[in-house]
């Protein structure tokens, strides 16, 4: 089911939309590895016919089960969109479709969501990722350059006459 708005009703008076849809109505798939949509989507919206537009108006939250970029530690991440608002022309080259008197807001807000995702999804902003142990200390994370490699790259670097 998709989030339509009629436009015979909005004609006549403000409408308001408040529930849930489910990511697999939203068409949001698990696009990436880290980041997976498992819990529906609450809105909260207020439409208005606005000439010849329709301006939406709300709230739209959800949470998202990721795995951070780092460490691989599973988290639940919030996304709220509050204010949210969008403006969907009904005539000239930018307008939005409309089918049996009704426009589908489903595409604007599944845009919006997957626009104000995490690129990288950290469980958190210090984390310093995944560690290894030998005799009690923690080491560098692993893959990352050891502290004599680095040091050796600048040295080579600072032999350089520019």
């Amino acid at each position: 089911m998709s989030l339509l708005c009629h436009l015979h009703q909005l004609q006549r008076q403000t409408l308001g939309l408040r529930g849930e849809q489910s990511a697999a109505e939203l068409g949001l798939l698990d696009f990436d590895e880290l980041i997976h949509f498992r819990k529906p989507l609450h809105y909260d919206l207020r439409v208005e016919l606005i000439n010849r537009s329709v301006l939406v108006q709300g709230r739209l939250q959800m949470d998202v089960d990721c795995e951070c970029a780092r460490c691989l530690r599973a988290f639940q991440w919030r996304l709220c969109l509050a204010p949210w608002s969008a403006i969907l022309t009904l005539e000239g080259e930018d307008s939005v479709p409309i089918r049996h008197d009704s426009v589908d807001l489903t595409p604007f807000v599944r845009e919006d969501i997957l626009l104000a995702l995490p690129q990288h999804p950290l469980c958190q902003p210090e984390c310093t990722g995944l560690t290894r142990r030998s005799k009690g200390k923690a080491q560098p994370a692993l893959g990352g350059p050891s502290a004599e490699a680095l040091s050796s790259a600048w040295a080579e670097l600072n032999k350089l006459k520019l």
